[in-house]
């Protein structure tokens, strides 16, 4: 039917695990995944809580979708309160978990309290339980996985686990599922290392039926047969995201040296044609793309360095394969930090992959310690006699190792960079929404993305909005408000179904996002009710935020955007244009003038319990 109509609860504190049902009313109401794990949170903790307290839950839910033959049908999310910015927190991931997770035969695991000693989650099918993971702790994400399968000698078992980043407190901890999948944004991993869980283990064999199966077959090949021959989809299978490089950085919108630039001359060598062409040694850094649970797109780039490359040349433990460059990963651990060297950025990515953590945030929190160097604000003193300039791979490379391990200066790279700015009194230094770093994305050429970062309730975030078009034919505010509020609620009921958003930039209409749905799980899902669902879902996440105690303040961008214009590209003499933007946001979400939800706006989406947090 979709769904099983089982959660999995797991009392951490109490060492159970207990099964309960599914609320179905709740299931109508916001569709799963995103919407109904916001809900549940929403229902069960007070969102003024420290987001590292054993009183904060972690919801690992997956969606109507996820586990069925549904194109790209195989994501699942990490709901929590965010460690890195104190706002609701909502990371999505792909890889073979959640169709796992799934196909056990539960739809969602409620993770609540705080173990007296590290644990892992075994689930096999109908049974869970908690198993000592005294041996883990401590250990890699490469390390873990593995260790879990032959513990099991299962090689079949799907793994989430967290690296030595989440044990040890980085703010931006990941969640990393087979090896090189994460649950990436706003320091999921934290909140789950916190609460003493190392992995959750999942084998699954009972499947997903659909409530209506010839209309669901109906359905999935008619977005297979809209994916196979949509050229978006195309160029992703061959390229991946990274030609977004290119885009971006002659249109003059990727953030550069932490946002002091827009363009980037060392973009040729950092780029997809790059990532193709063998070096010197006849290397090559692409291996091939890589695919999630039922994907027909297969964006993921596997990659491997070069073993005489000076970051690898001693270290044979990183000659292999792993989950390689993307778009924001290019540009965190490259134009963010000014290095131009691909082995490197692929280096630092691994040490992402391995230890757990966001690229994006790590990049960001490295772009911002760089500056601070080069303006005297820090001194090798602080770093523990690191040079940080600008364009120096091995320096980044160092911080990213330290960060992972909680050591040295890494212990205040992992801080994020709003708390490593407001610690040596620049916070204006820090690119970041909400305490999230920006993606990559500059919001004075991209004037309606740049709205999107303001607004993104889980902190500056490039998946929340769909602008791009708008952008890239406008540096004009004009419509942009529209662009982004429409597309933030669609997006959130995407977010909702089990399915990867990139499904919408490849040929998947809104009516076949509907039709596998309904089909999926019944009771009439259409695109007008996707919509609102999505709507209600971003007015609940905003409830939550306001009641954490986040205000208007926090729909902006940093001063440098707002004052500081952009020295080149398209938009070249121009800042960042929100508070224009913001009031006709707030009008069409029918909010006030200080972005609360009006007693009107909670009736019409059915949430008039929450008006009580608005307060």
């Amino acid at each position: 039917m979709g769904w099983h109509h089982k959660v999995l609860r797991v009392d951490l504190s109490a060492g159970t695990c207990t099964a309960e049902p599914l609320n179905r009313e709740w299931a109508q109401q916001y569709l799963g995944q995103r919407g109904l794990a916001t809900k549940y949170l929403m229902e069960e903790i007070d969102p003024a809580v420290d987001a590292l307290s054993p009183d904060n839950k972690l919801i690992i839910a997956t969606g109507p979708l996820t586990g069925t033959m549904s194109p790209t049908g195989g994501r699942w999310s990490a709901v929590t309160k965010g460690a890195l910015t104190g706002a609701i927190a909502c990371s999505n991931s792909g890889g073979q978990f959640g169709g796992e997770l799934k196909q056990a035969g539960w739809d969602m695991v409620i993770l609540q309290g705080r173990s007296p000693k590290p644990v892992y989650l075994y689930i096999e099918d109908g049974k869970a339980e908690l198993r000592d993971a005294a041996h883990l702790w401590g250990k890699t994400v490469w390390q873990t996985e593995p260790t879990i399968k032959a513990a099991h000698q299962d090689p079949l078992i799907r793994v989430a686990s967290i690296g030595q980043a989440g044990e040890t407190g980085c703010r931006y901890a990941c969640i990393v599922n087979d090896l090189h999948r994460a649950a990436g944004r706003s320091g999921v991993g934290t909140v789950m290392g916190s609460k003493n869980l190392k992995a959750i283990a999942v084998r699954g064999t009972v499947g997903v039926t659909p409530i209506n199966p010839k209309a669901f077959m109906t359905a999935v090949q008619a977005a297979a047969k809209a994916l196979a021959g949509n050229e978006g989809r195309k160029s992703l299978t061959r390229f991946g995201t990274i030609p977004m490089m290119d885009v971006t950085g002659t249109f003059g919108a990727l953030p550069t040296r932490n946002n002091r630039e827009v363009q980037f001359e060392g973009l040729l060598k950092m780029n997809a044609s790059f990532m193709n062409k063998p070096n010197a040694n006849g290397h090559t850094n692409l291996i091939r793309n890589g695919a999630c649970f039922a994907c027909t797109i297969g964006c993921g780039r596997i990659c491997h360095i070069d073993p005489a490359h000076w970051s690898v040349k001693d270290r044979p433990e990183y000659h292999g394969a792993s989950g390689g460059l993307e778009y924001e990963t290019a540009y965190a651990l490259g134009a963010a930090v000014g290095v131009d060297d691909m082995d490197a950025a692929t280096f630092a990515g691994f040490l992402c992959n391995e230890y757990g953590m966001d690229p994006i945030s790590l990049g960001g929190s490295i772009a911002a310690a760089m500056e601070l160097f080069e303006l005297g604000v820090i001194t090798e003193k602080e770093t523990g006699g690191i040079s940080l300039k600008f364009g120096d791979a091995k320096a980044m490379c160092q911080l990213a190792e330290l960060a992972g391990k909680g050591e040295g200066f890494g212990r205040d790279i992992a801080l994020g960079s709003k708390l490593l700015c407001a610690k040596y009194g620049r916070p204006e230094l820090s690119m970041a929404v909400k305490g999230q770093e920006f993606a990559a994305y500059d919001g004075r050429g991209m004037q309606g993305m740049g709205l999107a970062y303001a607004t993104s309730n889980r902190g500056a975030c490039h998946l929340r909005a769909n602008p791009y078009s708008h952008d890239f034919g406008s540096t004009d505010i004009a419509g942009k408000a529209k662009v982004v509020k429409e597309s933030q609620d669609f997006i959130a009921a995407i977010d909702s179904t089990g399915l990867c958003s990139f499904t919408s930039h490849s040929g998947v209409t809104n009516a076949l996002y509907a039709s596998q749905v309904d089909a999926a799980v019944g009771g009439g899902w259409t695109v007008e009710r996707m919509r609102e669902t999505g709507e209600r879902i971003w007015n609940l996440e905003r409830q939550f935020n306001l009641a954490a105690g986040l205000t208007r303040q926090d729909d902006t961008l940093p001063k440098r955007l707002l004052t500081e214009p952009a020295p080149s590209g398209t938009a070249k003499g121009l800042v960042a244009r929100i508070p224009e933007m913001l009031p006709e946001y707030y009008a069409l979400r029918g909010w006030t003038a200080d972005g609360v939800p009006t007693s009107e706006t909670l009736a019409r989406l059915g949430l008039e319990r929450e008006a009580v947090h608005a307060a």
